[in-house]
């Protein structure tokens, strides 16, 4: 069900997908062209995290007080300032700073503010049996426009030659741009209903009913994340410049392929989940993936590692779509913001730490270690997700077992 409001915030989705396309690839790349160490670029990716993950909590827990399209058009404003501040500052401290309180995204997926806000609103503005579908599509557009977004990673190498300037010049306008995304998204929010918020009959407190289930799945995204976090876009691009030493438009084109795939994995992801449910399909999509991962570091041979990453993407973000679900159905609907940012912040604390530690491993050797050990630590976490919430289902997951029952 694709109302005017679900295509406005599918609109913003897949602008800030494009920014966070490039801005992942041309993160590390600027950084080094300052002259900052990996080991400083894993601690402004550290820094990115950690702030987006305190700001998401903050507005998770203190959502169902105000209006979500106010929340939003924060959020942009601050996106906005991000971008300008990255494109005028070029000192390590002031750069840590900016990338701590601002919105700017060194993975491949939606890791920032705005992302319980937006879940929760689209689970209130979707009926239950339209909800994965809806999810998908979210995740779709992201994916697909985060892809080109990482195609587009490779403008600035062409301005460069094109126009003889230097490469942190070229990257600067990217950044710019990234502050124009902000505004355009702002313009788009503006035209969502201004009394949209929380359900009225939401509790005081953000969790109650459904505090044990959340805080069991944020215990166990934490672990996920905290494996993903070796290898945020940024980190694993970082890896490929280190070993293969590729160009900047040869990562961003082998990105783009990888968001492809991923994207068209959402798709398939809810026909996966109409069939052997939510837990299921995050468990046993995920865990090959996790395999893979784990195999990639030992691979000498660039094209085998692009095909690892190419079937590792087709499999690794099937649970996106459906962790999404899964959190919004086993909640209250009152209590959907709260729920989206508990489950969702500590997955960016856990995985706050990880790129300074995978930046430090990088800077020792290019083997890939960080590689490996988000793949042993992403396998432990499918298993444990498996053994913990298998018996917990969503309401439609429930009614379809009964109905087959009878």
């Amino acid at each position: 069900m694709i109302t005017s409001d679900v295509r406005r915030l599918l609109w913003v989705r897949a602008l800030r997908a494009f920014g966070d396309g490039y801005v992942s690839l041309l993160l590390p790349v600027y950084l080094l062209a300052l002259g900052l160490s990996p080991f400083e670029v894993g601690v402004i990716t550290t820094g990115t995290l950690l702030g987006s993950g305190a700001l998401t909590l903050l507005v998770g827990l203190h959502a169902h007080r105000y209006r979500y399209r106010t929340l939003l058009l924060a959020a942009t404003a601050l996106m906005a300032a991000t971008g300008l501040g990255f494109a005028t500052i070029t000192q390590f401290w002031p750069l840590l700073v900016v990338a701590f309180v601002g919105t700017l995204n060194p993975s491949s997926g939606d890791v920032s503010v705005f992302l319980p806000i937006e879940q929760s609103v689209l689970a209130r503005i979707v009926p239950d049996r339209a909800r994965t579908a809806v999810f998908a599509r979210y995740s779709l557009v992201g994916a697909l426009v985060g892809a080109a977004g990482a195609l587009f990673a490779g403008v600035p190498e062409l301005l460069a030659h094109a126009f003889a300037v230097s490469a942190p010049s070229a990257i600067r306008a990217m950044f710019v741009l990234y502050a124009l995304i902000g505004a355009a998204s702002a313009l788009i929010y503006r035209k969502l209903p201004a009394g949209l918020a929380g359900e009225a009959e939401a509790p005081a407190a953000p969790l109650r009913q459904s505090k044990r289930i959340v805080y069991i799945l944020a215990a166990l995204f934490s672990l996920d994340a905290f494996g993903g976090g070796f290898i945020v876009q940024s980190m694993l691009a970082l890896w490929l410049f280190e070993k293969f030493q590729l160009s900047t438009a040869v990562a961003g084109t082998i990105f783009f392929w990888t968001g492809v795939f991923s994207a068209f994995s959402y798709l398939v992801a809810v026909r996966i989940a109409n069939r052997i449910g939510l837990i299921n399909t995050m468990v046993f999509t995920h865990l090959p993936s996790s395999l893979l991962l784990l195999l990639m570091p030992f691979v000498p041979d660039l094209a085998w590692v692009i095909v690892l990453l190419l079937v590792r993407s087709a499999l690794s973000q099937m649970d996106v779509p459906t962790r999404s679900s899964y959190v919004m159905a086993v909640v209250s609907p009152g209590e959907r913001a709260a729920a989206a940012s508990i489950t969702s912040v500590p997955r960016s604390l856990a995985s706050a730490t990880s790129p300074l530690l995978a930046g430090y491993l990088l800077g020792l050797s290019s083997v890939g270690w960080p590689l490996a050990i988000a793949g042993a630590i992403k396998i432990a976490y499918d298993l444990l997700l498996l053994a913990t919430c298998r018996r917990v289902r969503p309401p439609e997951e429930s009614a379809r077992r009964r109905s087959t029952a009878r």
